[in-house]
């Protein structure tokens, strides 16, 4: 499964409004959930914030992927965001966040929610890639680079 098999422009941001962590968590929760695949806004919102109590997703240069598993949703789920500005998402490297990835996957498909992770995160640590998305100023040209950086860098 590809990421942007699991984007489209609704679920897409580029200058999200929003100056703390659970105001980006909410805004990003409404994305998703304008998605068929949501069945409860809410039971998806405390998937997300259940497991941030775990540990922060924001794994580091700039970048978060709050995630969980609920069977609030009939399939993957996903949203992405540029900040409109830094956040304080109390990163693993202390360092303020501005590009949002969501997952959410239902509890019985572990599989291609934790393949899913792991591409969003070889992605995301190629600093090219995250100043391309920083610099997208609408939904059409994140998907854009997202869809030339599966296409160069993975099978399909």
């Amino acid at each position: 499964m590809r990421i942007v098999d699991i984007l489209n422009e609704q679920v897409v941001r580029t200058n999200l409004s929003g100056s703390t962590k659970p105001e980006i968590i909410d805004a990003m929760v409404e994305l998703a959930a304008s998605q068929p695949q949501v069945l409860d806004k809410e039971r998806l919102r405390e998937a997300i914030l259940e497991r941030e109590k775990i540990m922060s997703t924001g794994v580091g240069s700039g970048f978060a992927v709050p995630h969980g598993k609920t069977d609030a949703v009939t399939d993957i789920v996903a949203a992405f965001a540029v900040t409109a500005q830094p956040i304080d998402y109390q990163s693993l490297d202390e360092q303020p966040v501005r590009l949002v990835f969501l997952l959410v996957g239902r509890d019985n498909m572990v599989g291609p929610h934790i393949k899913l992770l792991s591409r969003i995160s070889r992605l995301m640590n190629k600093e090219e890639f995250r100043k391309r998305l920083l610099e997208a100023t609408s939904p059409q040209e994140v998907l854009e680079v997202f869809r030339q950086e599966e296409a160069t860098h993975f099978e399909v």
